[in-house]
C-alpha cells in the first residue's frame, strides 16, 4: 500500500494527468482553427475541401486537403505556442552560459589528435 501512495504522491501522476487535459482540450482549439482557416481558404478559393477532386481518376483531393490541414496545424502550433512560449521562457528564465569545462572545439581537436596517435 505504501508503494501506492508513494506512486500517487511523489510521482509526476498528477503533473502527466493535467498535460493529458489540457493537450486534449488544446487538441479541440487547434481542430477548431483549422476548420476556421479552411473554410477561410474556401471562400477565397471557391473550395474549402479537395476531397471530390480526382484528377486522373486518383484520389488526389483527399490527400491534398489532408496536407493543407497539416500545414496549417503545424503553423498554428507554432506560431501561437511555440514561439510565444520560447519568447517568455527566454524572457523570465534567461540561460546562463556554462562555464567550466572544454568547448565543442577543444574537444573535437582531442578527438582528432587521438585518432592520429592511433594511426601512428
Amino acid at each position: 500500500m505504501s508503494g501506492f501512495k508513494n506512486f500517487v504522491l511523489k510521482g509526476n501522476l498528477v503533473e502527466l494527468a493535467v498535460a493529458f487535459i489540457m493537450g486534449g482540450a488544446f487538441a479541440s482549439v487547434v481542430t477548431a482553427t483549422v476548420t476556421l482557416i479552411m473554410e477561410i481558404i474556401g471562400k477565397i478559393g471557391g473550395q474549402p475541401d479537395f476531397t471530390k477532386w480526382r484528377p486522373g481518376d486518383l484520389g488526389v483531393g483527399a490527400w491534398l486537403t489532408a496536407l493543407v490541414a497539416f500545414l496549417i496545424l503545424a503553423a498554428v502550433v507554432y506560431f501561437v505556442i511555440v514561439m510565444p512560449y520560447t519568447r517568455a521562457r527566454d524572457r523570465f528564465f534567461p540561460r546562463e552560459p556554462e562555464e567550466g569545462g572544454p568547448s565543442e572545439l577543444d574537444i573535437l581537436v582531442q578527438i582528432r589528435d587521438a585518432l592520429t596517435a592511433q594511426q601512428r
